[in-house]
């Protein structure tokens, strides 16, 4: 797509990032870019553009040989895969938001974008407003990308946010977050996690070419952080969130998951409060990196679609260089994670799934300990999930193979056993 061609968009969805990206649009005209059909399911709603703008028959977008982009930001995965699939097919570029889509069907996407030649862009489908997969792209090679680290759930910190700085209840923050706008009616896929591992997927094939389906990712949300959790992070100058982490192990393979995180105050990611996003990437030379922004909302995420649409007249597309120009990393279970556990009731804790545990406390309600446990152990089994068991990663939870020998030993000298 040349630098001068006109940009005629066919958009899919017309909620509240569709709705912002017309405003910005109409504010950008240096853009050279124009909606020229919006296809939409509920035709009876009253919408703030002219009527003769709307469609119902998705056909009317993805036949007009005068529209050269789709832009889909609609929230049925399924539709959104096949909207994507077509327009790719019969030569448009594409720009999405859908993460749960990409997520799922990432395979198919890059073969579609390899048969077909044709750009697919998705920065909003990440951190909205931060642009994070164009830096993965273009600036960090894969060999020196040591780590990567973020919060990438608005909802969910903006839970966190108020739980550990106005001691709210869960429940009372989870409503003010919904009439605030910034939970789903139906919170599940933001407070369970679902949403965040999602875009973690997208992120890990952009840092490390690793391409695997989002039911391989351990993940969990914050569906089960007590009161007393944020109590224990405060006496421990901590707060909690839910953090997205990859890491380079010594061999080479990947640590990739998405659990809560207690997280020292002078981290980058203790200054990411409310409905922000905040990415710390950290590289060979260049030590750490931080990207904070607007991790949701309508503006935020129209400003990352415009950004997209806005390389599409210089005809950019993701090159996929770590999937494609090098060995691709592969992601691994084998690792060690130093955790917090809190619980009601000691019968429904496993002491000897635990390598050691180095701490217990039992209060009257609540119980809790810290202690090593091997990745597979949460890989495999959901005791950790259940019977409002609350499991919070340590700072730095990683340890490898490597060190668990040393560690063990140091423990044991601690103990005055050897």
């Amino acid at each position: 797509m040349e630098n001068h061609k006109r940009l005629k968009i066919g958009l899919f969805g017309f909620g509240v990032v569709g709705e912002g990206l017309y405003k910005v649009l109409k504010q950008t005209p240096s853009l050279k870019a124009e909606i020229k059909k919006v296809c939409i399911k509920h035709p009876g709603k009253q919408r703030n553009a002219p009527s003769n703008l709307f469609t119902t028959d998705k056909d009317d977008l993805l036949n007009d040989e005068d529209i050269n982009v789709i832009v889909e930001v609609i929230d049925d995965a399924n539709a959104a895969f096949e909207i994507v699939s077509t327009a790719l097919k019969n030569g448009k570029a594409v720009v999405s938001a859908s993460k749960k889509m990409i997520a799922e069907h990432l395979p198919e996407i890059l073969q579609l974008q390899l048969e077909t030649e044709q750009p697919f862009l998705c920065e909003s489908a990440a951190c909205a407003s931060i642009p994070v997969i164009r830096n993965l792209e273009e600036y960090y090679d894969n060999d020196l990308l040591h780590s990567i680290k973020a919060i990438v759930n608005g909802s969910t910190n903006f839970i966190l946010t108020k739980i550990i700085e106005e001691n709210l209840s869960f429940n009372d923050a989870l409503l003010l977050a919904q009439q605030l706008g910034f939970a789903e009616s139906n919170p599940k896929l933001d407070v369970e996690g679902f949403d965040a591992v999602n875009k973690w997927t997208i992120l890990l094939s952009h840092a490390y070419g690793i391409v695997e389906h989002p039911s391989n990712i351990l993940f969990t949300g914050i569906q089960n952080i007590q009161l007393t959790d944020a109590q224990v992070a405060k006496e421990k100058h901590f707060e909690i969130k839910l953090v997205a982490q990859a890491k380079k192990l010594q061999d080479g393979k990947v640590a990739a998951f998405v659990l809560p995180q207690f997280v020292k105050q002078e981290d980058h990611l203790a200054f990411v409060k409310n409905e922000y996003n905040g990415v710390v990437i950290e590289s060979g030379f260049a030590d750490k990196q931080f990207f904070y922004g607007k991790g949701a909302g309508s503006f935020p995420t129209a400003s990352a679609v415009l950004s997209d649409l806005s390389a599409l007249r210089y005809g950019y597309r993701y090159e996929y260089k770590k999937l494609y120009h090098h060995n691709p990393h592969e992601l691994t279970q084998d690792f060690y994670l130093k955790v917090y556990v809190s619980f009601d009731d000691w019968k429904f804790i496993s002491k000897e799934k635990f390598e050691w545990i180095e701490e217990w406390h039992a209060g009257e309600e609540r119980k809790y300990l810290v202690g090593v446990l091997h990745a597979k152990e949460l890989y495999n089994t959901n005791w950790w999930k259940e019977n409002k068991i609350s499991l919070i990663l340590l700072p730095e939870p990683v340890i490898e193979n490597v060190d668990i020998v040393k560690l063990k030993k140091r423990s044991l000298e601690l103990a005055g056993i050897i």
